[in-house]
């Protein structure tokens, strides 16, 4: 028998392009070691849940934003000269206006694409802000702020703050009358600051409002300040998420030294680019299908004039209603006259809640005493506490948006304006406690329900009768990874601080801010509830009865582990698409 050797198999050599292509790669990362970043960047895995897009909505939104910004500084006139219309909008046929406002009719009615582009970076500015706000509410709900994230999380702030902004300065541009009318108000706010009022007006509008150097102030502003600033900290909203590895939800095999997701190259890649385009293209549906801020129909700015039904864009909606619903408080001390219906809804009560909020990383750190990393993130029934508070800051403001539109509300449903001012007045104070309330209720609810469902398994509703004649409702025992979820989390206790005096009746150094910490660690977890201990399951399951398959018992106290503390993991998922996987940090 004889064998016949087939001739070695070589591969065909490599096309010019490829070369080229080798060789530029080469070249650039013997200079910038370029080389070393995609390899870590290709290596990095991000877990797989709708929630983090988020983020990436507003990523994409502020990138429609540039380019559809772009197009339109080339055709406005950021100028407060006055000048007489001519063109296509008969009804301004004549009608002194700024340069600004002229220049806005021409994008809208005479430049190709021009009223498309408007309507597109309009609808992108709001999604952004909503993706912000909606992103940090996911942030705040799930504790993922905690150690090593707090400055990401200051950064996060820092940014929304930087979209209020922006939004304010390009929405105040076109020089109409409602957006003069916002201009309006903001120089009341500015004005009702004690003693540096005055001067900060005459600084932001070049003189008495409105001046003529309002809107190409506003205008460096918006296209190169704010943009800027937000470019840079976006890069490093970026930087801390890759250092310090994303966040996961807890579950089986997920704890806070790994990972689980999928890789950037190629899944992540391709899911983010084709998310892009559909972003972008929900953004342009919007603008073409669905008009937003006509300017045409209100007109050019005139500080003798004011606009009924005129409200701001959402974000900035809170204030106007504070304004609403402050009564006309005025007191005079000395020569000056201290507008507190100005100042408590404009200046005060916004610089207390957003403080609360930028700082409250380090409020929680500082009440819990935690210096421990945290990358799983918690259920929001596990912190009652925070949750409540998240849900009565949203509920005080919508009940500002509402109140911000009492002048439709009561035009659309004839209703008296007084009334509705009244009945929101009356809810500023007690709707968010009520929903403090509730909320931490229902939390505390659910996580009794849990230790129910661990302690005792699902309820199946089938009865069994035993020989003694004893009947039981038969229950399903819980598999492991709903066990885990349920139990995985550490129980949060107050603090406990030493005495006030040490042994030999001497002061203790450090007590006071020790008692502070022990108070508020109090506020937050005083009303919680335990979750189950191995010994509590060991002692359900010796009553035995209830579950239809005993052998279970023994798989779930081995699932929660031997004692207190040493709660082990469930079995890790099975992976059924082939790309999931898990990286240590």
């Amino acid at each position: 028998m004889s064998t016949v050797d087939s001739p070695p198999q070589t591969s065909a050599p490599p096309t010019a392009g490829a070369r080229a292509a080798a060789a530029t790669a080469d070249y650039l990362d013997q200079r910038t070691g370029i080389g070393t970043a995609i390899k870590e960047f290709a290596r990095k895995i991000f877990p797989d849940h709708w929630s983090f897009l988020l983020g990436e909505i507003a990523l994409y939104s502020f990138v429609v934003l540039l380019i559809s910004g772009t197009f339109l500084t080339m055709f406005f006139v950021p100028s407060m000269n006055e000048v007489h219309y001519h063109g296509p909008w008969a009804s301004m046929d004549g009608v002194q206006m700024s340069e600004a406002f002229a220049s806005t009719l021409r994008l809208s009615f005479e430049v190709r694409g021009g009223l498309l582009m408007r309507q597109i970076h309009h609808w992108a500015a709001l999604i952004f802000m909503a993706a912000i706000v909606t992103h940090m509410m996911r942030v705040f709900f799930t504790g993922a702020f905690r150690k090593p994230r707090e400055l990401n999380w200051v950064v996060g702030f820092t940014l929304m703050i930087l979209g209020l902004l922006a939004g304010f300065s390009g929405y105040s541009l076109p020089d109409d009358v409602l957006s003069g009318n916002g201009l309006r108000i903001a120089d009341g706010v500015a004005r009702a600051i004690p003693i540096l009022g005055s001067y900060i007006s005459f600084a932001l509008f070049g003189g008495e409002f409105p001046g003529t150097d309002l809107i190409p102030r506003l205008f460096t502003v918006h296209v190169l300040l704010v943009p800027a600033l937000i470019l840079a900290l976006i890069g490093l909203h970026l930087l801390f998420v890759v250092l310090h590895k994303h966040t996961q939800y807890p579950g089986s095999g997920r704890t806070d030294k790994n990972v689980v997701g999928y890789p950037l190259f190629p899944v992540y890649v391709a899911k983010a680019g084709g998310f892009f385009f559909v972003v972008f293209s929900v953004i342009a549906l919007m603008a073409a299908t669905m008009t937003i801020n006509p300017v045409w129909n209100y007109g050019p700015f005139d500080p003798g004039v004011v606009s009924a039904g005129a409200q701001p864009d959402w974000y900035m909606l809170f204030l106007e209603g504070g304004l609403r619903l402050m009564p006309g408080w005025e007191f005079v001390i000395g020569q000056y006259t201290v507008s507190m219906n100005i100042l408590v809804p404009g200046v005060v009560i916004p610089g207390l809640l957003f403080t609360t909020l930028a700082l409250w990383p380090f409020i929680e750190s500082f009440a819990t005493g935690d210096k421990r990393e945290h990358h799983v993130l918690d259920r929001p029934r596990n912190a009652p506490f925070r949750t409540a508070f998240g849900v009565s800051f949203l509920t005080a403001f919508f009940i500002l948006i509402l109140a911000g539109s009492n002048d439709l509300i009561a035009t659309h449903f004839h209703l008296s304006i007084n009334d509705i001012t009244w009945t929101f007045r009356v809810l500023i104070f007690v709707a968010p406690a009520i929903a403090f309330w509730l909320t931490k209720r229902i939390c505390l609810a659910l996580q009794r329900k849990d230790r129910e469902v661990v302690l005792h398994g699902h309820e199946t509703g089938r009865i069994v009768r035993f020989a003694s004649g004893e009947y039981i409702e038969v229950h399903k025992p819980l598999d492991a990874h709903e066990r885990w979820l349920r139990v995985q989390h550490e129980p949060r206790r107050p603090i406990e601080i030493e005495p006030a005096e040490d042994s030999r009746g001497v002061r203790r150094k450090g007590y006071r801010k020790d008692l502070l910490r022990q108070r508020l660690s109090r506020v937050f977890y005083e009303d919680r509830v335990e979750p189950v201990t191995p010994a509590e399951l060991a002692a359900a399951q010796s009553h035995g009865g209830h579950d239809a398959l005993p052998a279970a018992h023994d798989e779930q106290h081995e699932a929660i582990g031997a004692g207190p503390g040493a709660r082990q993991l469930a079995p890790e998922p099975e992976d059924t698409e082939g790309t999931k996987g898990t990286a240590r940090r």
